[in-house]
């Protein structure tokens, strides 16, 4: 892969975002990256537990905003709609998923934190939906799995008010699981892949897919419609404010159209 870095050492496998001068953003050819990880762990008998994090400073500042203007018509957004798949790929992952969260971590970014099993993440690690900001829903499943980590009140102040939250107000509403100090941060999640590689993985994994069929099996047929209010949302004036105020670096002015 070219963006996605895979380090295994023993039964536990290291997935890093490799776009540091780019903050790790998520461009199209990341995503279909991340689709691809499903299938290669499934084939990958020796991996217990993978852990997915960023190269650098920070985890992820989301899709990549750049390729965003160049996506002009409903068909170009769609065909490029690889953000579901690619969180559906590591919801789908057989092993045991950690994500440690080093610096920002936003949008698109935080679907993928939340798509894993267990977060753990640096002091100094931000996190947030900006999509609000940008004039378009949250989709990419990125709803529902926040609903489930931190319930409907703390997901809306989130979702909708379009505000980033430190870690530690993350840690005591139960998006991390842990907080460290950020130096350990790798230390830290490679000491909880130990703990759950240890584990029998028949047993783990069929664990993890009894959960996750319980939890998110009706997710798709409520939220199959996410991606078609985000193409309703990319056609309106408000959308196209948001993109022009972001890179001329201004407060956008929403007026409902």
């Amino acid at each position: 892969m070219k963006y996605l870095q895979i380090k295994k050492e023993n039964s536990i496998a290291t997935v890093s975002i490799n776009r540091p001068n780019a903050m790790n953003a998520l461009s199209i050819e990341v995503l279909k990256e991340f689709c691809t990880l499903q299938e290669y762990f499934r084939k990958d008998l020796d991996t217990r537990v993978v852990i997915f994090t960023g190269e650098g400073d920070h985890f992820s500042a989301g899709a990549d905003l750049k390729e965003k203007p160049q996506l002009s018509t409903k068909l170009e957004s769609w065909r490029n709609n690889f953000g579901k798949p690619a969180i559906k790929s590591i919801l789908d992952i057989d092993q045991i998923t950690i994500a440690a969260v080093n610096g920002y971590c936003l949008g698109g970014a935080a679907c993928i934190v939340s798509a894993c099993d267990f977060r753990i993440a640096s002091e100094k690690a931000i996190l947030g939906y900006p999509e609000i900001n940008l004039g378009i829903n949250l989709n990419w499943l990125g709803l529902p799995l926040a609903v489930r980590l931190i319930g409907p009140a703390k997901a809306k102040k989130m979702v909708i008010g379009g505000e980033n939250e430190n870690a530690d107000t993350l840690l005591s509403w139960g998006f991390y699981d842990e907080v460290c100090k950020t130096e350990i941060l790798i230390q830290r999640a490679n000491e909880m892949a130990k703990h759950y590689a240890s584990k029998p993985p028949i047993a783990a994994q069929m664990i993890k897919r009894s959960v996750n069929n319980l939890v998110y099996k009706n997710d798709e047929s409520i939220m199959h419609m996410d991606y078609d209010q985000t193409l309703l949302t990319h056609e309106t004036k408000d959308r196209r404010e948001a993109v022009t105020a972001f890179f001329e670096k201004r407060d956008p002015e929403f007026k409902g159209d």
